[in-house]
């Protein structure tokens, strides 16, 4: 069922990995789609045609790039009605390892983008938007070697939380994703690590990892749309029972 029909989503960094498959999900469900991302997204823009896309190359840690590329979609689409902050990088490191690079990468990417693409799309998504961030369950487990990542990630659950406070009364939900889902960073941490992965696998209710746009994807569609009117300022665990582990 199409029940985003005439909705603007922008989804941060949709040009692979769990972003693109939260792209398509909405897509499919009539939505048109934006994407911002330092990488191209020309494969979306073919498969979904250029009426329905808009992507660019976007460096979300500068604000004025983010104030430009919501102009755009503004310009092309005529509004915003669902932001989805799912662009994030970080690196996977000990403590004792950890850059001052290293953690201004994650917050940069993480928190601040995240607060960039609020603040630009506030005025557009009044009466009526969404606003779908990704969290991250090892807030909670706390994997090795992931501090600058959990940290931010814990930073956007704050902001969610505060934010939902702040702007129900202005007609906007604000609500979270904690996916289980394989990220290239965390797969390339979980290829130094033999076995780490399949550990996690047995030890979820469904031991399986989640598919990018099947599970992830209509998670946020659901919270994107209709049925969702009156839920904000939580989050969805969508992780095959990961929660559980905690």
């Amino acid at each position: 069922m199409q029940t985003l029909n005439g909705k603007v989503a922008i989804v941060t960094g949709a040009a692979g990995g769990v972003g693109r498959g939260i792209a398509l999900a909405l897509a499919h469900a009539g939505a048109r789609v934006a994407i911002p991302d330092i990488k191209p997204a020309d494969d979306m823009v073919a498969e979904l045609g250029a009426d329905n896309v808009l992507a660019k190359i976007c460096d979300i840690r500068d604000s004025s790039q983010v104030n430009s590329f919501v102009d755009e979609v503004v310009a092309k689409f005529g509004t915003v009605d669902i932001l989805v902050n799912n662009a994030m990088a970080s690196a996977l490191v000990p403590l004792t390892e950890t850059s001052d690079k290293d953690i201004e990468l994650a917050m940069s990417t993480g928190p601040m983008a995240t607060l960039y693409f609020m603040r630009a799309c506030y005025p557009h998504l009044v009466d009526g938007g969404r606003i779908i961030n990704l969290r991250s369950g090892s807030e909670v487990t706390a994997i090795p070697n992931f501090v600058t990542y959990i940290a931010a990630k814990s930073a956007i659950a704050g902001i969610t939380r505060a934010a939902a406070r702040e702007w129900g009364r202005s007609g906007i939900t604000v609500n979270a994703i904690c996916p289980f889902v394989l990220s290239d960073a965390a797969a390339a941490e979980f290829e130094k690590h033999p076995g780490q992965l399949d550990n996690i696998l047995a030890n979820l209710s469904i031991p399986r990892l989640g598919h990018a746009e099947n599970d992830i994807g209509r998670a946020v569609v659901y919270l994107a749309g209709p049925d969702a009117s009156y839920v904000t300022g939580t989050t969805i665990s969508v992780d095959g029972g990961a929660a559980f582990m905690a």
